[in-house]
């Protein structure tokens, strides 16, 4: 990898951490429903809440950076080629990691917690028929719609790219009604919305990356705290689209500045983990949800003593990103090992096969 691309890299290696997090305590903490030690209640909404928080700062950078870069095959790669490997490839992850979210969540829930009632979940790793799953996919109701996004993503930007400006405005605007009109599609709200982050990062990157590292703190240091104050007030009001776009150009600058006193390295733990997104990303929803289950009911019948019930609830979300991060890591190197990297990577076949069409 070249130097100049290890800081986007761990980036993407944080925001990665951040939606594993994000997924081990809204699968985990909101199911408790008794509580032995007296901070245990206190500690499970601390980190429901500091979830929560996180959001303008999760996925926007991330969209941001896909964005930015793959911009080369917006402006010069031809049609053929970009379907090949900007569509195709991720279709496929989508699809064939889909299926397996559904196998493998349905069986967790099957042998965990057979009496769990599931017809309302509106998520297509729950769907009770090939019915169900195909219409939860194809409405981004899946744990898996960020791919479900890039495709979407690339292909209006790629199409759209004469248009620039008016799209970016489009997309803006659709990023705030979103927000009090939504869809009846959960993950089609977060596609809507997170456009904007990609489009720029596609359209525009270039341009917004130069300005990130050459705008001097010290001169706008004021005025981009007051700028955050304000943004953060309008999230509360549901109008996150300020505070998303200020913590990108933060995250990115405060990154950008650690590059320059710190020599980054190809085997830093963020880097490792940011050239592994994808086995990270697909992988880790089976894992939570199976130690959700097997630790859920135990809790809930009062088994753990209260000390350790409480150590469980404060290290929770540290110790599951740990473990789907090592296990991501192993998946995807067993894949390359002994089937060609088949579960992360087109087949030579199938690749042929959509380009003849």
């Amino acid at each position: 990898m070249k130097q100049k691309a290890l800081w986007l890299n761990q980036i993407k290696g944080l925001c990665i951490c951040m939606v594993v997090v994000y997924h081990s305590v809204i699968t985990f903490y909101p199911q408790l429903n008794l509580f032995q030690h007296p901070w245990s209640q206190t500690l499970s909404k601390c980190w429901v809440y500091s979830n929560l928080y996180l959001a303008p700062f999760r996925m926007p950078v991330f969209f941001f950076i896909s964005g930015y870069l793959i911009r080369r095959y917006i402006d010069e790669v031809p049609w053929k080629e970009s379907i090949d490997k900007r569509i195709w490839s991720i279709v496929y992850v989508l699809v064939l990691w889909g299926v397996l979210q559904w196998i493998g969540l349905s069986q967790l829930s099957a042998w965990l917690a057979p009496e769990r009632d599931l017809t309302n979940a509106a998520n297509a790793a729950y769907a009770g028929s090939w019915v169900e799953f195909l219409q939860g996919m194809l409405t981004a109701s899946t744990s898996l719609w960020y791919l479900y996004a890039l495709v979407v993503y690339f292909t209006l930007c790629k199409l759209l790219s004469r248009w620039k400006v008016p799209m970016l405005a489009l997309t803006i605007l659709c990023s705030l009604a979103i927000n009090y009109l939504p869809l009846p599609w959960w993950g089609m709200n977060s596609v809507v919305r997170n456009m904007i982050f990609y489009s720029l990062g596609a359209w525009y990157g270039a341009s917004l990356m130069a300005w990130v590292k050459n705008v001097p703190i010290r001169r706008y240091g004021v005025l981009f705290a007051l700028a955050m104050v304000v943004a953060f007030g309008l999230w509360v009001f549901t109008m996150p689209l300020p505070l998303c776009l200020l913590s990108i150009v933060a995250i990115m600058r405060l990154f950008w500045e650690l590059e320059q006193r710190f020599s980054p390295s190809e085997k830093s733990l963020l880097n490792v983990v940011g050239s592994n997104t994808l086995a990270i990303y697909t992988t880790h929803r089976i894992l939570l949800e199976g130690l959700s289950l097997a630790l859920v009911k135990p809790l809930n019948t009062g088994v753990w003593p209260p000390q350790a019930e409480l150590a469980l609830l404060l290290v929770y979300p540290f110790a599951t990103l740990l473990i789907c991060t090592l296990f991501g890591l192993l998946v995807r190197k067993l894949s390359s090992a002994l089937f060609g990297d088949l579960f992360f990577t087109l087949p030579a076949k199938l690749r042929q096969t959509a380009t003849a069409r």
